[in-house]
């Protein structure tokens, strides 16, 4: 689908493929991880990449040109979303932002939440895709159980601190 070069097309984009991929009958927390990686992808495209040339002349004062977006799931059951744009000053990669930085982890979020993702480069555009398993094993949420368990039997939650009030001396914890 063609998205305006500009967060006015994110929410479009997202709505549609959350509406197709639950349509196709793919389960709900890859759905979440696709439509994620979708945002992450838009959004760098926004930053770092020009938006597509057009055959016909140049876009208008109020026209921010266009990216784009598309989805695709193959037989074997891995589902494919990319973004294509016209390229930018730098080859997407995965930074590493401080701790108080307010941007620069789309791609180490996309890198956790794909099993595999890469830049494609063709004349005047760059595509930044990722692939993920449409498998319910894949993409799962935890349910870690009861809180006072923490999932082993026995343990109580932070039973092992009970009792203390001075954590200068933690020698018998190790």
């Amino acid at each position: 689908m063609a998205v305006p070069h500009g967060p006015a097309g994110v929410g479009e984009a997202r709505h549609r493929m959350r509406k197709e991929l639950r349509a196709g009958g793919v389960p709900d927390s890859v759905i979440d991880d696709a439509v994620l990686i979708l945002s992450e992808l838009l959004s760098n495209a926004y930053r770092h990449g020009r938006p597509l040339s057009r055959d016909k002349g140049e876009r208008g004062a109020d026209d921010p040109g266009l990216v784009r977006a598309a989805w695709r799931m193959d037989g074997r059951g891995r589902l494919t979303v990319e973004v294509t744009d016209g390229g930018g000053p730098t080859r997407p990669f995965p930074a590493t932002p401080s701790v108080t930085a307010r941007g620069g982890r789309g791609l180490n979020i996309i890198n956790a939440l794909s099993q595999d993702w890469g830049v494609r480069d063709a004349t005047g555009e760059v595509t930044v895709w990722a692939a993920l398993s449409v498998r319910a094993g894949f993409a799962t949420r935890v349910d870690p159980g009861p809180a006072t368990t923490l999932g082993f039997p026995g343990l109580t939650e932070f039973g092992d601190l009970t009792g203390l009030s001075d954590l200068s001396d933690l020698s018998d914890l190790t």
